[in-house]
């Protein structure tokens, strides 16, 4: 069993812990997961493919190379899909923009709460 991560607010102390997720909860977390990743993944390839488009020198194009390796380091290490881990990978993917909380429409008042206080610390 994990041990609760307490976080500290002005009211008190609030336990982020692996929630109990009802199967429409799961559902929805892995159609909002898919949906982020989906949003910073097509982000990401137009961006590379502008980028690619004006590459004159191979100096360029090591940096492109570079960047990229970083940004599939940063994506393949944010999107943990761990039941335990989605709320704060939510609050993570909520606070950059790749969801939005009609996105997690559907997920309990007690998840939602802890998704957006994380995402404001964040």
């Amino acid at each position: 069993m994990e041990k609760p991560l307490q976080i500290k607010f002005n009211s008190g102390v609030q336990e982020v812990t692996e929630s109990n997720w009802t199967e429409s909860e799961t559902e929805l977390a892995q159609r909002a997961f898919k949906i982020a990743n989906e949003r910073e993944t097509r982000t990401l390839i137009q961006y590379a493919c502008q980028r690619a488009s004006e590459i004159k020198e191979l100096d360029e194009l090591w940096q492109l190379h570079d960047f990229l390796s970083s940004k599939r380091h940063e994506i393949e290490g944010k999107y943990d899909n761990r039941m335990s881990m989605l709320v704060f990978v939510f609050a993570q993917l909520l606070k950059e923009g790749w969801l939005n909380l009609d996105d997690l429409t559907g997920l309990g008042s007690d998840k939602l709460s802890k998704i957006t206080a994380l995402a404001r610390m964040l």
